[in-house]
């Protein structure tokens, strides 16, 4: 049950369904895949295969402008320090997406009759199908961003019903959580609409000839918290209780089930529609004329205490009597199964767990090898503490190395300790305090009920208690919460969204009656701690042989475990990363003598965003094209292709099946030139400077932008380049000036470096650096190592660095194409005649190596005359290429310095 050997690690890069996981041995996947899967996805998946691979022929033009702006478009993001960076949506993330809308948008699949079209088991009849609505079910690994799908689900709906003339989808949504913990993430997501405008999900105005940001008119309602409810642009988040109209007992701290009052605190439970702020929301949904149903952690929908199905059921019917019905259903969760582990027949997309794991989007779950194993014993004890003390050793053992690893980069690692029964909560969080220092007064105990909801039975808290103990179990991930452990029967099945969970200690098992899936039970250690980062993240899991047992049979799943060395002296050092790190501690090293600084000098080359208006298409002195003769069949299909790699962006459709459209062109052009040139903002100024020259200056004579032949001119290459070069010069040359000098703003010290963590590679133990190891670049790591070796042992070298990302000292310069960057040199070194030399060392030259060498050369003066009242260094740069210096390596940094010349004069 391996992963295909072409299986790729990058979640982003699109998964051809010949190279999925299916549970069998891969000699079986001819003949047996499609029946080992859930029964629609493996048709399902090779349908929307087809159907991408075809620039999603078919679909409307609003499903197919909003594919291309999602997952065809760059997105950069401007982050809190003001920085940008690239935006893409995971592949798991764009196929559940795809899938709903090729169901119904192509397919037209809008009752079980359609669905079963797809079965590949053989086994599916119409009796499984208990709705006759529209129902998808998504099936996403824990941490694999469903809230993201459904946002984008959302967006889709509402815009197809705006644009679309018979579209019967709606623009208002019922998004339904299970619990106040899903509901607290939820809300933190869509609170102030700002999933919609944080991530890309809203087209910019102008994109396919509409103007989605303007149109996107839409209210949060949470909970009964209902303010004006307006016929369309509503999205209702609420628990199932709040849509609920049957008898509802009034919750209770006895109840078995603690879901109903632990909603509490968002409001009473709603008393019919009398004033404002006391709203019946079940009679509201069921009042209005458009509604789409989304339910979240959805594999509640058949639990009978829930009574949700018949809830959805309900306001369905209420809409029949008025010839209406409910438009569409979708639900996410990672588990969708019934109580007898069978999976929902609806269930159309699934990226299962092993694929998460293989492509680092959640932690790998690490396990004790035999050896480790064999030296915990379940001692003779009536006390849980001392039955199982071997169990919560090593746990401790494990979690101390985790916590000293994260620690040095601003995280805290959490224990997080499962129980048999509520009484012996209190007793294992004792002993820990007792056995770890560290824990003292940082373990929290939560008492949970067979159901995973928490408790007071045990613990006789009251209600204030209760919702602090909710509270501190969100924060435990923060350092402003004391807490470093959790002791619990079983935390919160889903929703408890805790991400910092390294270890997982078991001392309990799983009866089947207690319908607790493997895969919930890892997933509360399976989130990573660290984003924008792919590298691999592993959580500890160990316990009794019965729990063990439990967690293994999710190799079903096909989840492979490592298995490593664990505990005390002969455990294995944690190989998540590498830490690197100012040895501040070290006995052996003098940290000041060790420092290098340099200074922080102004921007000699800045960009001033001035406003694009100022702009002068018809002064750019570019070469006129002629127009192109193109037949009626030839403009019938148009692609057009991005400007910097080639890749096909949107292809254009005459014939009415896609927008064709010239603003979605000009609208095209100006995305590219925004995205290159690291613009934010700016649109709405280049856009009518875009159309103004593509109409009136591109070509021999002014040109109509409706003309179908004009059109399929635009998608020429050279069209593209002409309008690229000169727009981007003539760009930079109106927004980059040259200050002239420089100034002081600060320094940069090695010393002051923050701990961070890089991927196991090669590196280089050194005396003379502040940091505890060098470790070389990915495909340099060749050539850094050497260098460092030779800084090391050089004898007139007296303290060096590597000047890593998280040093902070780069250099900004203008590209030879005139595009303002920044690039970081590799080292920093100070000679025993107190010279500070800053060196690059490269493997093979680069485009903009003469560009880079010329701006470096100009730092080294700024810097010198800088700092020279002051009675500074004297700064000077070396340029080492990896030929020259493995051929001739010098002795010393005075060679090196006399026979590496180049790039020194002008």
């Amino acid at each position: 049950m391996a992963l295909h050997p072409s299986f790729p690690t990058s979640p982003y890069e699109v998964l051809t369904p010949a190279h999925r996981w299916f549970p069998a041995a891969e000699e079986l996947r001819s003949t047996a895949y499609e029946k080992l899967l859930p029964p629609l996805v493996a048709k399902v998946r090779e349908e929307v295969k087809r159907w991408r691979d075809a620039d999603y022929s078919g679909a409307s033009a609003t499903s197919r402008a909003l594919l291309k702006w999602w997952f065809a478009t760059d997105h950069l993001i401007e982050q809190a320090d003001g920085t940008q960076s690239e935006f893409r949506y995971y592949f798991a993330q764009r196929e559940a997406v795809e899938t709903v809308i090729w169901l119904y948008d192509v397919h037209g699949a809008r009752d079980k009759f359609d669905l079963l079209r797809f079965d590949a088991s053989g086994a599916v009849s119409t009796n499984m199908f208990d709705e006759d609505w529209p129902r998808y079910v998504v099936k996403m690994a824990t941490g694999a961003g469903k809230t993201k799908v459904l946002s984008l689900l959302m967006a889709w709906s509402y815009f197809h019903k705006q644009y679309e003339t018979d579209s019967t989808l709606s623009r208002n949504f019922l998004l339904i959580a299970p619990n106040i913990i899903v509901l607290d993430r939820l809300r933190t997501d869509f609170d102030g609409l700002r999933i919609f405008f944080n991530d890309p999900v809203l087209p910019d105005n102008g994109h396919a000839g509409q103007n989605w940001r303007d149109d996107f008119q839409v209210a949060l309602h949470i909970q009964d918290d209902v303010r004006i409810v307006r016929p369309t642009g509503n999205i209702f988040l609420t628990n199932i209780h709040r849509v609920y109209l049957g008898e509802i007992p009034e919750p209770s701290l006895e109840d078995d089930d603690l879901r109903d009052y632990f909603l509490a605190p968002f409001g009473a439970k709603p008393v019919g529609k009398t004033n404002d702020s006391n709203t019946d929301l079940g009679e509201i949904v069921r009042e209005i004329d458009e509604l789409a149903v989304f339910n979240d952690e959805a594999h509640h929908i058949h639990d009978p205490r829930m009574a949700w199905f018949q809830c959805i059921q309900d306001i369905h019917h209420r809409m029949l009597q008025k010839d209406l019905r409910l438009t569409i259903q979708i639900d996410v969760t990672a588990t969708p199964r019934h109580d007898n582990g069978a999976i929902f027949v609806q269930t159309v997309s699934d990226y299962p767990l092993v694929e998460a794991i293989a492509q680092n989007v959640v932690k790998h779950p690490v396990l004790p090898d035999a050896v480790s194993r064999a030296k915990l014993t379940e001692h003779k004890s009536p006390l849980i503490s001392e039955k199982y003390a071997d169990y919560l050793q090593l746990g401790v053992e494990e979690w101390r190395k985790s916590y000293a690893e994260h620690e040095k980069l601003g995280k805290k690692a959490v224990l997080f300790v499962m129980v048999d029964d509520t009484k012996n909560c209190d007793e294992v969080g004792s002993y820990l305090e007792k056995i770890s220092p560290e824990l003292q007064g940082a373990v929290l105990v939560i008492h949970t009920k067979a159901n995973g909801e928490i408790s007071e039975a045990a613990s006789s808290k009251n209600k204030e208690e209760l919702d602090i103990l909710r509270k501190q179990s969100n924060e435990i991930d923060t350092w402003k919460s004391p807490y470093k452990a959790i002791v619990s029967v079983l935390m919160l099945k889903e929703g408890w969204d805790v991400r910092n969970v390294t270890t997982i200690v078991g001392l309990r098992a799983f009866a089947a009656k207690s319908n607790i899936l493997p895969e919930q039970t890892l997933g509360r250690g399976l989130r990573r701690m660290y984003f924008g980062s792919e590298q691999k993240e592993t959580v500890s899991v160990m316990g009794t042989q019965a729990f063990m047992e439990f967690v293994e049979s999710i190799q079903n799943e096909g989840v492979t475990f490592d298995r490593v060395p664990m505990g005390g002296a002969g455990g294995r050092e944690r190989q998540d990363s590498l830490i690197v790190e100012v040895e501040t501690d070290s006995p052996n090293k003098d940290i000041d003598a060790l420092d290098i600084a340099v200074p922080r000098l102004t921007r000699r080359f800045n960009r001033e965003f001035k406003d694009l208006t100022e702009l002068e298409p018809e002064h750019f002195g570019n070469q006129k094209l002629a127009v192109k003769p193109f037949t009626p069949e030839q403009t019938r299909e148009i692609v057009f292709k991005k400007m910097l790699d080639a890749e096909v962006d949107h292809t254009m459709h005459l014939d009415g099946t896609g927008p064709g459209d010239f603003r979605s062109v000009v609208a095209f052009f100006t995305r590219q030139l925004l995205k290159d040139l690291r613009l934010v903002g700016g649109y709405d100024q280049l856009y009518p400077k875009v159309k103004q020259f593509v109409r009136d200056h591109l070509f021999e004579e002014p040109v109509d932008l409706e003309d179908p032949v004009i059109l399929r001119n635009l998608s020429e290459p050279e069209v593209g380049k002409v309008l690229f070069d000169h727009f981007r010069a003539a760009i930079n040359k109106l927004t980059i000036y040259e200050g002239g000098s420089s100034r002081i703003e600060g320094h940069i010290r090695l010393r002051d470096t923050r701990p961070f963590r890089t991927e196991p590679r090669g590196y280089v133990l050194a005396k003379k650096s502040v940091f505890n190891r060098i470790v070389g670049e990915v495909n340099a790591e060749g050539l850094e190592l050497d260098f460092a070796a030779f800084l090391e042992s050089a004898s007139d070298v007296q303290a060096f660095g590597k000047n890593y990302m998280a040093v902070g000292f780069k250099i900004e310069y203008v590209k030879a194409n005139g595009e303002l960057s920044t690039y970081t040199p590799d080292f920093l070194a100070r000679t025993t005649d107190g010279k500070v030399w800053v060196v690059e060392a490269k493997g093979r030259e680069e485009l903009d190596l003469p560009q880079k060498m010329a701006r470096l050369r100009q730092w080294c003066e700024d810097a010198t005359e800088a700092t020279k009242d002051d009675g500074g260094p004297s700064y000077n740069f070396v340029y080492v290429d990896q030929k020259s210096f493995q051929k001739h390596k010098p002795s010393t940094f005075a060679g090196l310095a006399s026979t590496f010349r180049e790039y020194q004069e002008d």
